[in-house]
């Protein structure tokens, strides 16, 4: 793994703005507006903001994935086009779009191919993480069998196959439950004390405010607040005076008297810590009461009639079968529970993989019998998961 080796900043932007326009070039949205944040080595650094204020489009900057308007962007000291800093770069998007017919170890398997990974070091890895995230006892099965928790761990996983200076999450806690949010959050703060950078994109502020060091929040693609966790939770407005107990009595005649009726002096003067959850919705009230234009959701309205407690269950169960009726039938694919040291795969899988044509909906009759197993030529399989200069034969 390439190492930074050097204090250089991991991200830094200045001005940074991106203008979405139309056929005819005019202004569709606004997404990111003159924004200016850097982000330094081995830190954890929050990107916040409600739906719409552009965290998205500048997570795809930063990958190269879109290209900036104006303004000046450079990930480790290189254009975010730059082939050379993908492979120091991990990222797990908000939606994990995985192959749903591949398993847990064929595809962490697959990712590390891409990175041009050897066997060995693929193997390692692949049965390390898979027991990092707690996978390694369904690692035989279907990615499309797994529930949205156990798709977000596999996710995770595959964003860090290749050990990346840089890791880019997004939503790395949704859909997990309390245990696998605070794994997640565990994780990131061990990889943060092994020098990694950490962006994290999350609207469970309180994970946020759990890891992050530093941090930015965004609303109508303008940075409204930014600091340290400490400089965005302090209460500027209050005082708090700490003491030990105090009797009833004692609290009503206040400080001047603690000394005369408790022996005792006040341990501290403080400026009270509120929670990020309040810091964020008063950023957002007041963006929205300066008017701040944004693409995101606005307040929300009131409930569609039909979800509402006083509709007609009858009309709302009808609706929904005939719109079960309407849909088209999902075709019928069967996977075989054997894990990969088998070298058993499913052609249905491969078909559905490497076909370029839809193949014809199929009807089992209920209660008919599982088709038999076909007999696969594994070199298909290595032949779309490996690249031009990795031809090995699969793992056994």
């Amino acid at each position: 793994m390439v190492s930074s080796g050097t204090s250089e900043m991991v991200v830094e932007a200045v001005g940074l703005t991106k203008v979405f326009r139309d056929f005819w070039m005019r202004t569709k949205a606004r997404a990111v507006d003159h924004i200016d944040f850097h982000i330094e080595p081995g830190e954890i650094f929050g990107l916040l903001g409600p739906n719409g204020s552009g965290k998205s489009t500048t997570i795809k900057m930063m990958l190269g994935l879109l290209n900036k308007t104006s303004g000046r962007l450079v990930v480790f000291g290189r254009d975010p086009s730059d082939v050379f800093i993908k492979k120091r770069i991990g990222f797990l998007p908000e939606e994990s779009y995985l192959y749903r017919f591949l398993n847990a170890r064929e595809t962490l398997d697959y990712y590390g191919r891409l990175f041009n990974l050897d066997r060995s070091t693929r193997k390692r890895r692949t049965e390390e993480l898979l027991d990092m995230v707690g996978l390694s006892k369904v690692a035989h099965r279907p990615i499309g069998e797994f529930s949205k928790g156990m798709t977000r761990r596999i996710g995770i996983a595959q964003a860090l196959v290749n050990d990346p200076d840089f890791l880019i999450l997004d939503e790395p806690t949704s859909g997990l439950d309390p245990i696998g949010t605070k794994q997640v959050k565990d994780l990131l703060l061990e990889l943060k004390s092994r020098n990694k950078t950490i962006l994290l994109s999350s609207h469970l502020l309180s994970d946020v405010q759990d890891v992050c060091d530093r941090m930015v929040m965004l609303y109508g693609g303008t940075i409204q607040a930014s600091g340290t966790v400490d400089e965005m939770l302090k209460d500027s407005d209050h005082t708090v005076i700490e003491a030990p107990r105090l009797k009833p009595e004692t609290i009503v005649k206040l400080e001047e008297v603690i000394q005369d009726m408790e022996g005792v002096a006040i341990d501290r003067i403080r400026e009270p810590r509120q929670r990020l959850e309040d810091v964020f919705m008063k950023m957002v009230q007041q963006a929205q009461e300066k008017k701040i234009a944004t693409s995101g959701a606005a307040e929300t309205g009131e409930t569609a009639s039909f979800l509402r407690q006083d509709a007609k269950g009858d009309d709302l169960i009808d609706s929904l079968v005939s719109q079960r009726e309407a849909a088209p039938v999902m075709k019928s694919v069967e996977v075989s529970d054997d894990g990969p040291d088998e070298g058993q795969v499913r052609q249905d899988v491969l078909d559905t993989l490497s076909s370029k044509e839809e193949e014809p909906i199929v009807r089992k009759p209920k209660g008919a019998a599982p088709d038999a197993p076909k007999d696969v030529d594994s070199s298909l399989i290595d032949g779309l998961m490996s690249t031009d200069t990795d031809k090995e034969p699969r793992d056994s």
